[in-house]
């Protein structure tokens, strides 16, 4: 009987895309893998792509520090547990893998209980409220490059890079400008807000975007869900005489090819957009949401600016964005030594060590496993 390994990735992209990449790897290698999903609409959607992928949605809620929201996420968190007691009896999985977010916390803590290995992977370099907790009881935690986690054992946790869909991967731009309505030549600015969209961004290149026209540059924007444009595509010619296009999607299901077209990005900075970015090679200006958790958008632009892969822009400063994302994408040298910055990044972000640990947690003794996490 095939080894199963459960993941937990579910309620937004930034979780869900990693969960999908690893699920990839270790189905290759003849695994079964079970993603572990929130029951909204973003993750049914997205899973609709990988109908070879196993999948379970769950009951789940996130943290929100009001009445209601306090008893929702403990009355979601008994159901969680009562659905994981379920499953994981039934299935009995080699490891436990989740990446954050509020489908973490009931099955991680039967696990526990029913001696399987939590392993939990933080992408973000401020990690998150689930990781913090839960890495107490965990088996292996991973983490970025140069990210510790106060009070973790050395013993326990390992660097790694983002788990990356094999499908996210450079492509010819000409050929993917022609498939998305793009001219061939010129300069092509994608913005994205996340896997929700971004209004501030939305409302920035809607006002900015004659000055984009005028300077030759199409833009792509993907607005989020429930957040389309009025004009869904514009339609211009450049100060030159060239012809430019804007378009307005609310939802991007072939971010490869997205990306592949672009010169440059405009986006937030979760560290799923940052890891697409860096796989596709494209430089990126980066707008945190400043109101993230521990503001850690801010801490990852930070580093992906530090490491000259793009820019940081404080949404705070979103009136100098306009003039920012021009310079960049008009300056053929600076975009050469933003997408070197996006190789060394490349090179730093590997994750096979996720994969081989994984496989040794499948080849081990149940005994054993015991015997560590006692």
């Amino acid at each position: 009987m095939r080894k199963t390994f459960v993941i937990a990735c579910g309620g937004t992209g930034g979780h869900l895309s990693p969960g999908i990449a690893l699920a990839e790897r270790l189905t290759d290698l003849g695994y079964r893998c079970v993603l572990i999903v929130s029951r909204k609409k973003i993750d049914v959607r997205l899973l609709e792509k990988y109908p070879q992928l196993e999948f379970r949605r769950a009951p789940g809620a996130g943290l929100e520090f009001s009445p209601i929201g306090l008893f929702r996420f403990f009355c979601s968190q008994a159901s969680a547990i009562g659905f994981a007691f379920a499953f994981l009896l039934k299935n009995r999985p080699a490891a436990y893998v989740s990446f954050g977010g509020f489908m973490t916390l009931g099955m991680a803590l039967v696990c526990k209980l029913l001696f399987i290995p939590v392993i939990l992977h933080e992408a973000n370099r401020i990690p998150g409220k689930a990781v913090r907790w839960i890495s107490r009881i965990s088996t292996r935690v991973y983490l970025p490059p140069g990210v510790r986690v106060k009070g973790l054992s050395p013993l326990t946790f390992r660097s790694a890079g983002f788990p990356v869909r094999r499908e996210i991967r450079p492509l010819d731009k000409a050929a993917c400008r022609t498939k998305l309505g793009f001219p061939e030549t010129g300069k092509l600015v994608a913005i994205f807000g996340g896997s929700q969209g971004a209004k501030p961004l939305n409302d920035w290149i809607s006002s900015a975007w004659e000055k984009f026209a005028a300077a030759g540059v199409s833009v792509l924007c993907v607005t989020g869900p429930g957040k389309d444009a009025e004009s869904p595509v514009r339609e211009a010619v450049s100060a030159a005489g060239t012809p430019v296009v804007a378009r307005f999607i609310s939802f991007c299901d072939t971010m490869a090819e997205a990306l592949s077209a672009a010169d440059v990005v405009v986006s937030r900075a979760g560290a799923g957009t940052l890891a697409e970015c860096i796989a596709c090679r494209v430089p990126a200006v980066l707008v945190p949401y400043p109101f993230a958790a521990d503001d850690h958008q801010t801490a990852n632009a930070k580093y992906y600016q530090e490491k000259g892969a793009g820019v940081l822009v404080p949404q705070s400063e979103i009136e100098t964005l306009t003039e920012t994302v021009l310079d960049v994408v008009t300056d053929d040298e600076l975009l050469a030594r933003f997408r070197d910055g996006t190789e060394k990044l490349a090179r730093e972000y590997v994750w096979d060590n996720v994969v081989s640990d994984l496989v040794q947690y499948a080849t081990k003794e149940r005994k054993i496993i015991r015997a560590e996490q006692a």
